[in-house]
């Protein structure tokens, strides 16, 4: 019976093989259950009709409980395959609600992308994974004794490698299949082949062959850059005699004003520098083209030979488009230039009308002109400057606003005196105190105004002494202009003399008035009169006035009246008893002339 009770044991679990742990414990349980049923004892002497019966029942009994056992196995694989039906789809329900939001890491190799990755495994993120397969496909394309047709697959329970050899190159798990909504072997075997065509096409990159070509063409690359250099070298040595034949030929000095800026020799000299300078950066331009091309030759450098380049194109892309984006705005600033450009032009062909005084305004004078043109052109300009500084490139930019703010207070602080002159010059401009060439007297300086400037104005002596005086200064002193005073009504000259009481006055007030009108630059109308402005103890003192129209010849007619003067003095016989002269009548000579030179020659 022990026997028949093992027998079915073995086939009990011949059938369960492959069950769950459920299904082996509700087999244990059968079997203890069946070890606790009574044992019957075959007693030797019993017939053997009794016997039969015994077994054939005791079969029964176990062909019975076989048939439970199955019905009980049935029933758990039933229920395991529900739950993981349910387990299954829970988790591709969660998947997809995750695909919207969860981008996949990419297995990038040599700048391609392979496949992705989602799921973690055995610890790992999916980037981590996806590092390590990379690095694991890189290391593997860099063999020469690559096979990838020798890559393969092998399956587990929870795990599908692919491997190389003795090697894991990438591992795929139940959840990486359903993300990509298939099978975790159907994901395997789709990304071996993507992996088996990405290590061909290395194979073929990392060949002997492939390594010859690129050591060749490393050759040849440093020998046309040896002879680019050289035919550099020789061109602009070339260069360089032309320039040194311009100087000969159309060349000539370049002159500002009267001052000879440039000879013809330093212009040759400042070619011949540009010309090696230009020289150095085309041979430095040259390095910085052909050093990447070199590193990116062999594929070990080649991500080097990009960075290196980079350092190139990434400033000259930013140049180019930074130029580009900012053409609008560089036709906004030609727009405001040209408008005020042609608005100034046209306020300075007014104020040439006005003062050539063809246009006549009324209450504004034609030495306002010019003045008034450079205050407005210098508010017009101020203007445009204030339009086309939001436009300025970086004009946003903290820097250069501290800059602007910087300078402005530089400027604020050390124009105070340079604003206050221009101020000054402004008042005196529309004051009209003065204009160019007047004769004017300011404190002690007498002279012609020869210039005026927002700032000072200069004036130059009888003695041809230029005297400059600021602005601010002029408006605190004060001011006599000749030559105004000459224009409008004539200026009054004057000049005082005393005579002896023994003249008689009338003849010297006839006198006197002769001798102005025959100085040259006095007019006859009005006519020159005489004023006796004391009576001193021995002599009146008498005072001739006379009218001029020329301020600026005020020295010369004044020097030519007392010459005049003394000749008309001289022939009447009267003398001249000034300054402070006392003669005694007891047979002393008289102070006149004994002899006239006049009309005398030498």
């Amino acid at each position: 019976m022990k026997g028949t009770r093992a027998l079915c044991l073995m086939l009990m679990l011949l059938i369960v093989n492959g069950a769950s742990a459920q299904l082996v414990e509700k087999v244990l349980r059968a079997i203890e259950g069946d070890s606790l049923a009574p044992v019957l004892t075959v007693r030797a002497d019993s017939d053997s009709a009794v016997s039969l019966s015994a077994i054939k029942q005791e079969l029964e009994a176990a062909r019975l409980n076989e048939a439970n056992l199955r019905m009980e196995m049935e029933q758990l694989k039933l229920a395991s395959y529900a739950a993981d039906s349910v387990k299954h789809l829970q988790q591709r329900q969660r998947i997809d609600s995750l695909r919207k939001v969860t981008p996949g890491v990419p297995v990038v190799v040599e700048e391609d992308t392979l496949f992705y990755l989602y799921a973690k495994r055995g610890g790992h993120t999916p980037q981590q994974r996806a590092e390590m397969d990379a690095a694991a496909i890189l290391e593997l394309g860099k063999r020469f004794n690559l096979r990838p047709d020798s890559l393969y697959m092998e399956s587990s329970d929870i795990v599908t490698d692919l491997m190389y050899g003795n090697k894991v190159i990438a591992s795929f798990i139940d959840q990486d299949g359903l993300w990509e909504n298939c099978t975790r072997d159907q994901l395997a075997a789709h990304n071996r082949k993507v992996i088996v065509d990405k290590l061909k096409e290395m194979k073929d990159e990392h060949s002997l062959w492939q390594l010859g070509k690129r050591i060749l063409y490393f050759i040849l690359v440093l020998v046309g850059q040896y002879f680019l250099f050289r035919l550099t070298i020789w061109l602009f040595k070339k260069l360089k005699v032309r320039i040194q034949k311009l100087k000969d030929t159309k060349l000539k000095p370049f002159s500002i004003q009267d001052y000879e800026l440039l000879d013809t020799q330093k212009q040759v000299n400042l070619l011949i520098f540009l010309s090696n300078l230009l020289r150095y950066v085309i041979m430095l331009l040259q390095l910085l083209l052909t050093v990447p091309l070199l590193f990116s030759i062999f594929p070990q450098t080649k991500s080097l030979a990009y960075q290196l380049f980079s350092y190139i194109w990434i400033p000259v892309k930013s140049i180019f488009t930074s130029v580009i984006e900012y053409i609008p705005n560089l036709f906004t600033i030609f727009v405001i230039w040209y408008a005020v450009k042609y608005l100034v032009r046209f306020v300075h062909y007014l104020a040439n009308e006005v003062k050539s005084e063809r246009l006549k305004i009324r209450g504004f004078y034609s030495d306002w002109a010019e003045p008034t043109f450079h205050i407005i052109r210098f508010l017009l300009y101020a203007f445009m400057i204030a339009m086309i500084y939001p436009y300025l490139p970086g004009s946003k930019s903290g820097v250069f606003q501290g800059i602007s703010v910087f300078v402005g207070l530089i400027v604020s602080l050390g124009s105070s005196t340079v604003i206050g002159n221009i101020i000054a010059g402004l008042v005196i401009t529309y004051m009209r105190p003065f204009k160019l060439g007047d004769r004017i007297q300011l404190n002690e300086t007498t002279g012609s105004v020869i210039e005026k400037t927002p700032l000072v104005t200069r004036i130059r002596t009888p003695k041809n002494e230029v005297v400059t005086i600021p602005n601010s200064f002029i408006m605190s002193s004060h001011t006599v202009n000749y030559s105004a005073s000459a224009r409008e009504y004539g200026l009054i000259i004057h000049s005082e003399v005393t005579i002896g009481y023994d003249a008689p006055w009338r003849q010297v007030h006839q006198l006197l008035i002769e001798a102005a009108l025959n100085t040259p630059g006095v007019v006859d109308d009005p006519r020159p009169f005489v004023l006796e402005t004391s009576l001193s103890d021995w002599y009146p003192v008498y005072q001739v006035n006379a009218y001029i129209k020329e301020a600026d010849r005020l020295a010369q007619i004044y020097s030519d009246l007392h010459q005049n003067i003394q000749d008309r003095f001289n022939e009447a016989g009267i003398e001249i008893m000034s300054p402070h002269y006392i003669a005694t009548r007891d047979g002393s000579e008289s102070t006149i002339p004994k002899d006239d030179l006049r009309g005398k020659k030498k």
